[in-house]
């Protein structure tokens, strides 16, 4: 039941508050970073063996956000944590700070610097290479938007990483179905896109990217398939937590007013209630 992973939920609720603030004097990409948040926060908090005491440690596991526009939720996450502190995220896009609109490695938790499409699923796949060759155990994630997939290197890293059978190695995809202000299927049509994974040699799982439940299965099943890329597809919704810019083409990046800001707050709560309430109405 869903019900059992109401840490991870407060945990998401709290850094989709960090995203809607973060949307304000100067914005950030608030769409994807919205649905990017719960797939952050289950790698952080619950898969991954990385926290603030082993960020240094060559056994941690590793996490690339190829995406790097969604770097919102990361700093989120980070903060809840206890990565990086809560009152480091009022510096967003301040210039004695480096919290910024995509990844920076001086702050503390995030690997490698993105927002260049298609280029770390490379990274990440040589960083696979060294933990097979040395013998390690540590898992790799990246996560790709669905846009993202337009670049054709990162098809050349799922050829790579097969044929280096590099089953320590996942890519998530945030497949929320838009690319920046236009729908996926409308520019460049990715569907079927399990298929073309599969067609590439990897082994494919499909879930609801917003389902803690979802997520736990698939991913208790790592590696999917020995000697093989693992690759999870996410279904996701641009916006996820805000009906009011939910699914919409011109929500990619926001530079809300404060008064915006607030008002979307105070609808991330009603829609907060009214799920806490819905649930409580399932129990009895």
């Amino acid at each position: 039941m869903e019900s059992q992973y109401q840490h991870l939920k407060d945990i998401a609720f709290k850094v989709r508050e960090h995203i809607i603030r973060m949307s304000a004097n100067g914005g950030c990409f608030i769409g994807a970073s919205l649905s990017a948040t719960d797939l952050i926060v289950f790698l952080y908090a619950d898969f991954l063996n990385l926290n603030i005491n082993n960020l240094d440690d060559p056994n941690r596991d590793y996490l690339f956000l190829s995406k790097g526009h969604d770097v919102p939720a990361l700093y989120g996450t980070l903060a809840e944590l206890g990565i990086i502190s809560r009152e480091r995220l009022q510096n967003h896009l301040s210039i004695d700070d480096h919290i910024y609109w995509h990844p920076n490695t001086k702050v503390a938790g995030i690997e490698f610097h993105s927002g260049s499409l298609g280029h770390l699923p490379s990274v990440a796949l040589g960083v696979a290479i060294d933990i097979k060759v040395r013998g390690g155990n540590n898992k790799v994630v990246c996560i790709l938007g669905d846009g993202e997939l337009n670049e054709g290197t990162c098809w050349e890293a799922v050829l790579v990483a097969n044929a280096y059978r590099l089953d320590n190695l996942i890519f998530i995809v945030d497949r929320n179905q838009f690319q920046a202000n236009m729908a996926t299927e409308d520019l460049i049509p990715l569907e079927p896109l399990a298929d073309k994974f599969r067609a590439f040699g990897a082994e494919v799982k499909r879930i609801d990217g917003h389902s803690f439940s979802a997520l736990d299965e698939a991913l208790s099943q790592y590696p999917f398939c020995e000697g093989k890329l693992n690759v999870l597809i996410a279904d996701t919704l641009r916006g996820k937590g805000l009906p009011s810019i939910e699914s919409r083409a011109d929500r990619w990046f926001c530079n809300f007013t404060t008064e915006e800001t607030e008002q979307l707050l105070q609808e991330l709560h009603g829609e907060h209630h009214a799920q806490l309430t819905s649930q409580t109405l399932v129990v009895r």
